[in-house]
């Protein structure tokens, strides 16, 4: 929940000069539905993609305040955020937790992310969704559990065709806006779990063509140690993304880390 129209225009204005020289990598924004046409607007002639942050499981009908996946794809947009922790009500570490009520409102489950996957897909637009554990759940050692049950019923009654084009992300709730990331070594385990429930629902090749971020406090000074591994495809960026010249880093140390040798 950042950034005016006015503020989305500035920072696009900024941040598409230091993406001239920058390839082999595909970069998506963003921003929040009041700003998204006129960031679609700004990008236009760039290899910038646009993405909506949420969207709803059906095209029309009367659910004021929702956002459809035909109204994204007729913005322009090409990809969109699916069950982000924050919408499940799954919040990381932060100054001032909303009341339990308010955070309830909060209300994405795995049923209504599987919901939204696949009226995206029907629109055409590349659905990223993620899928992670609360420090609860990682202190009792659930987090494989967790994040495979999270991977089936999102992808439920989609076809493996789908399943290879869209993109999972891995987001540890504990990290997000923690300060301190998941370890790599710990996040390309799971990771590996996210994509190995893909093979095992999907079929291997299914497994092998999914593209499956980190996300979690992602930085300029972090991202070159997640993408050293071939398991990782990318980084979803929360706050680190609000700053053209931070983003354009880590955009750039990520295309570098994969121009050469990973583990």
């Amino acid at each position: 929940m950042f950034k005016t129209v006015g503020e989305a225009e500035e920072f696009v204005t900024a941040f598409l000069p230091l993406m001239k020289d920058i390839s082999g990598v595909d970069v998506v924004i963003c921003p929040p539905a009041s700003a998204l046409l006129a960031t679609k607007q700004a990008l236009e002639g760039s290899v910038v993609a646009l993405g909506g942050q949420d969207c709803f499981w059906k095209n029309e009908d009367a659910y004021s305040g929702q956002i459809s996946p035909r109204m994204l794809a007729d913005i322009g947009c090409s990809y969109v955020i699916i069950g982000h922790s924050e919408k499940r009500g799954r919040l990381g570490p932060r100054k001032d937790p909303p009341p339990a009520g308010l955070l309830s409102a909060l209300a994405d489950n795995d049923e209504s992310v599987n919901a939204k996957a696949k009226a995206a897909l029907a629109e055409r637009l590349t659905p990223i969704v993620c899928v992670g554990e609360t420090r609860e759940e990682r202190d009792a050692e659930q987090t494989e559990a967790i994040v495979a049950r999270q991977v089936e019923r999102a992808l439920a009654g989609i076809d493996a065709g789908q399943v290879a084009t869209l993109v999972m992300a891995y987001e540890p709730v504990w990290a997000i806006g923690a300060g301190t990331p998941c370890e790599p070594t710990d996040a390309v385990k799971v990771v590996s779990i996210v994509r190995q429930t893909v093979a095992r629902l999907f079929g291997k090749e299914t497994g092998d063509s999914v593209r499956i971020q980190y996300g979690g406090t992602v930085k300029p000074d972090n991202i070159g140690g997640f993408m050293e591994y071939e398991q990782i495809d990318g980084g979803l960026v929360g706050g680190a993304s609000l700053d053209p010249r931070g983003f354009a880093t880590i955009v750039r140390r990520a295309a570098e880390t994969i121009k050469g040798k990973r583990k």
